[in-house]
């Protein structure tokens, strides 16, 4: 979005919404990343895209349309073609006296607004709607007239006996001939990858049954069945899913992975595609690799206030190790990204080793992991300091040879990264130790220790207040004093959510920073439990605590957290 002026900020400060102070800092992210000052207002997480919009509007003089709310008729759709509508990202909402009101996201888009009046013969008024509302509202109109879905085609499938076995004995050169038809295999696939990427999906799986194909999503990190067309579909979609991803059609006895890159609605899209033969076929997952997704700035992670200012202290330092734990899934690469963002300047070098490299990150330099040629972390680790970097990120720390090495660079003057695969922040000195590493040069170079989960967050639209279970609150250990000051909220149930009460993940966590204390207890091998009691007296908040003071103030439910951080619940 381009926008003149910036005056929306100051109806943004007089609503009480944000304060002078978040929107220099919002000014600041945005000019040194180059986004607009309204989507760095809603990246930091100071205001809703609504709430934004709905100021530029007021600011402007202009109508607001919350197009989540409104049900626009077939006849009004109809005056847009869907084509139209997608490539300029617009939504008719309403005719009067000959004028169409189209909803856009850029007021200052005159020149799809010019292109609409050449285009329809007929004079424009605009409103405006946040940009996904605009997207969501476009698949869901357009999607009831005009355009097929993942449904249609795969009930086309179900009703009429196609024969695919020709399709399957394509040569690989031959599929591709037939990959630029309009055969209704490719239209599902890139249609199932669309709608995943609509719905916020992280994976799609599709998994081989006796007399089904299982199609699941998993969104906001629940698995969700999406449909369970027939078996038959099974051959075609591999064969057209392995020729996106450069693997061999051919081989269906091995495991295989490869890479999809597409389009979706003017947004790069990486997949990372794994197949796996099981007893009833070859198992595919696709993991979506939204680069928006990751590209996020510490703020949006869901630290509280004390440990969002310990973070920055911490990544800021010149050397040491500050190591991320938690179990796959947790979050751990998105975080290490957005310290490594808010650390990307050109006078620092940057150097990642990762298995395999997901993001494509501007101005780092990224080594992938390849054992099979002897590339292993310490390898890339070794050639590393030979290329004079500032900051190091390794991937994960898996073996003694190269915690070795990411300890020896720290000590020598280097900013190190990493991931370990422990249930909480504690438990990494010991594991570092177990690994054989010597417990003085695990106390000399460990700067600090972060675990964290992910939990689901309540769907804003629908949220609505709520008295948590008494076993739930009982299991948190919550007085009667504090649950009448905490502002429990659960989310009713909406069409913004999909009606499942959440959207979004936020996360929760658990920051160990060393001090003398602590580097003397683990010179001296004490076990986790001393390590973490003593941690806890010096302030560190644990897994539980954190999920709970979110859960108070209505970010996520008692249940969610509960359900990532249960094993807490016993050992506070």
């Amino acid at each position: 979005m381009s926008m003149a002026g910036a005056d929306f900020t100051e109806v943004l400060i007089r609503r009480g919404i944000v304060g002078p102070d978040q929107v220099a800092e919002a000014r600041q992210l945005a000019e040194s990343t180059g986004i607009s000052l309204q989507d760095a207002i809603v990246k930091l997480g100071y205001a809703s895209a609504d709430e934004v919009m709905q100021a530029i509007a007021q600011q402007m003089g202009i109508d607001y349309v919350d197009l989540s709310e409104v049900q626009i008729p077939a006849a009004i759709v109809q005056l847009i073609p869907e084509s139209v509508a997608r490539e300029n990202i617009v939504m008719p909402v309403a005719q009067e006296d000959g004028r169409l009101k189209v909803a856009i996201a850029d007021p200052m888009d005159y020149e799809t607004v010019d292109k609409l009046r050449f285009i329809l013969n007929r004079d424009i008024e605009i409103a405006l709607a946040p940009r996904d509302q605009i997207l969501e509202a476009i698949n869901r109109h357009y999607g009831q007239t005009e355009t097929e879905s993942v449904d249609s085609l795969l009930q086309e499938f179900t009703d009429t006996a196609i024969d695919f076995t020709e399709t399957e004995a394509l040569s690989p050169a031959a599929s591709v001939v037939a990959d630029d038809s309009d055969a209704p295999i490719v239209r599902l696939v890139n249609l199932i990858i669309e709608e995943a990427v609509r719905l916020r999906a992280s994976d799609i799986h599709i998994e081989p049954f006796q007399d089904r194909v299982r199609i699941r999503y998993r969104i906001d990190g629940v698995c969700v069945e999406r449909d369970a067309p027939p078996r038959r579909i099974l051959g075609p979609l591999l064969s057209r899913i392995k020729i996106m991803a450069s693997m061999d059609i051919a081989e269906k006895r091995r495991p295989q992975d490869g890479r999809i890159k597409t389009n979706v609605n003017g947004k790069d899209i990486d997949l990372r595609v794994s197949v796996l033969p099981s007893i009833h076929g070859q198992a595919v997952v696709m993991r979506i690799l939204d680069k928006s997704n990751i590209m996020m700035g510490i703020r949006e992670l869901g630290f509280m206030e004390d440990d969002y200012r310990r973070f920055l202290q911490i990544i800021k330092r010149p050397n040491g190790i500050f190591l991320v734990t938690g179990p796959t899934g947790s979050g751990k690469t998105t975080t290490l990204y957005a310290a490594l963002n808010e650390l990307n300047r050109p006078d620092r070098k940057i150097i990642t080793a990762e298995d395999p490299v997901e993001y494509y990150l501007p101005g780092i330099n990224q080594v992938e992991v390849k054992a099979h040629i002897g590339l292993t972390f310490a390898r890339i680790i070794r050639a590393m300091l030979r290329q004079s970097p500032n900051i190091i990120l390794v991937g994960e720390i898996r073996d003694k040879e190269t915690a070795d090495m990411a300890i020896q660079a720290s000590l020598t003057g280097h900013l190190v990264f990493s991931t370990l695969h422990t249930n909480d922040a504690p438990s990494a000195i010991t594991r570092l130790i177990d690994l054989g590493v010597q417990p003085f040069l695990v106390a000399a170079s460990v700067m600090a220790v972060m675990a964290q989960r992910l939990v689901r967050k309540v769907c804003t639209k629908c949220a609505e207040p709520d008295q948590p279970h008494p076993s739930e609150l009982a299991a948190v250990g919550l007085t009667p004093e504090q649950v009448k000051k905490a502002n429990f909220r659960r989310g009713r149930g909406c069409s913004h959510c999909h009606h499942t009460g959440f959207k979004g993940r936020i996360g929760i966590f658990e920051l160990m920073q060393m001090n003398s204390t602590l580097r003397e207890m683990t010179y001296r091998r004490e076990p986790t439990q001393a390590i973490r009691r003593q941690a806890r007296l010096f302030g560190m908040r644990t897994l539980l605590e954190d999920g709970v003071l979110k859960a108070m103030r209505g970010v996520t439910t008692l249940e969610e957290v509960l359900a990532v951080a249960h094993h807490e619940a016993v050992n506070v």
